[in-house]
């Protein structure tokens, strides 16, 4: 429902963030933990709030992984000059005052670090995230997939104007048969699939179930992401307008597998982990033939993606070096055809277009996003010269849950560096 000054946050009626810490909860805690503090993906807690905020900071224990290498050198030290930004006042979408550490408690930010003009001035961790742990990305994990998708364009390793089946020809009875590489690049293929997280019938369920490592033994449908994805049919016509469908992602994903020759896992060690002078090795989940999940797989520490995050804000240079062609970093920042955004109905991100897997604003500062559910984001503002990596666990997925606070208060942070 949406008010006079903007859209309402949906109610939820679970523990506020500090009742939830796992550790107050004991989840996971003993040897073994009591049944009812246990987490599994097999049965589903792991995706079930308040386990959930455990589950985000240890996939690792729970699924198996493919380890994102940083290499052998040094990590690159993020200068530091602290402030307390927890006072910054902002208005919410629904006109309501806020500040941006209120903004923290109330969307269940694991860890928070905010990067202005390359400087760690703000670095928080909560729930069961810790400096040196990896968190899960979700869909933060399309923005990595399609940075490398135009850095792999820019050298002229994929044509954005092919067809996908140039790469892929398995997907040639598929919705993606006469898709072209920047249609999935930029979401606006026409396929017949849902992404409803609420609605166990949404065929997100049995995207989910394809990718899964382990399940069930009665499940009988396709058993990786290359069984799943050839079997959906197309509906309406592509580049016509934006839809977020996962399914691209995974696909995009198997196009930069076919045209570099290497997993995902070692194309982004290769390309970018490596060299951004990570601190620590990232990681996938993988489905049950060692896929990475392209379109929510990755886990990385909240400082390595505030590291990402300020390559991307410095057209791609960081470390000494220039890790993403600016080319490329040029074509997401300038964004996509707001509307074909606009047909999506985002109420929270009015103007705003999607290119190459990432959300661009066109507001005044230019600002663009890297967006995951449960609150996950890297938010990039060019003109405020300021990165924030996010990460939580709202107990509501989608990220209108969330947006009519943190948007206004990330803006409100950029204006305070600025001042």
């Amino acid at each position: 429902m949406t008010s006079p000054t903007g859209p309402a946050v949906p109610q939820h009626n679970s523990l506020s963030a500090a009742d939830s810490e796992p550790a107050r909860l004991g989840i996971m805690e003993g040897c073994p933990p009591p049944a009812d503090k246990v987490v599994r993906m097999a049965d589903g807690s792991a995706r079930t709030f308040p386990k959930m905020r455990w589950a985000y900071s240890n996939m690792r224990q729970l699924t198996p992984t493919k380890a994102v290498s940083r290499g052998p050198g040094p990590a690159f030290e993020l200068p530091r000059a602290e402030q307390d930004l927890t006072g910054v006042k902002a208005t919410t979408m629904d006109g309501k005052p806020t500040t941006f550490g209120a903004m923290i408690a109330e969307t269940y930010a694991d860890g928070i670090c905010v990067l202005h003009r390359g400087r760690v001035v703000f670095e928080r961790y909560y729930g069961a995230l810790s400096p040196e742990k990896q968190h899960i990305c979700m869909s933060v994990t399309k923005s990595f997939i399609g940075t490398l998708a135009e850095m792999l364009a820019d050298e002229g390793a994929i044509d954005p104007a092919s067809l996908v089946t140039r790469y892929v020809p398995e997907l040639k009875g598929s919705a993606f048969g006469d898709a072209t590489v920047r249609q999935v690049m930029d979401m606006t293929t026409g396929i017949k699939y849902t992404e409803v997280y609420t609605d166990p019938n949404s065929d997100i369920v049995a995207y989910r179930l394809a990718g899964a490592a382990m399940r069930d033994s009665n499940y009988g449908g396709p058993q990786s992401y290359y069984d799943y994805l050839p079997t959906l049919p197309k509906q309406g016509e592509h580049d016509v307008q934006f839809t977020y469908k996962t399914v691209n992602t995974e696909v995009l994903g198997w196009i930069l597998r076919r045209a570099s020759g290497a997993s995902l896992s070692d194309l982004l060690s290769e390309r970018i982990w490596s060299k951004l002078g990570a601190e620590q090795d990232g990681h996938f989940l993988v489905d049950s033939v060692g896929t990475e999940g392209a379109g929510g797989g990755l886990n990385v520490t909240l400082r390595d993606l505030a590291r990402f995050g300020e390559c991307m804000r410095q057209g791609g240079a960081f470390n000494g070096r220039q890790i993403v062609a600016e080319r490329a970093v040029d074509s997401v920042a300038a964004g996509g055809d707001p509307a074909k955004f606009a047909p999506a109905g985002y109420a929270t991100l009015p103007g705003w277009s999607y290119r190459s897997q990432w959300w661009v604003s066109h507001n005044e500062h230019g600002a663009y996003m890297a967006r995951g559910v449960h609150g996950q984001s890297i938010y990039v503002d060019p003109k405020a010269e300021m990165v924030i990596a996010r990460f939580a666990s709202f107990p509501i997925a989608g990220n209108v849950a969330n947006d009519p606070i943190t948007l206004p208060c990330f803006m409100a942070v950029a204006r305070a560096l600025t001042a």
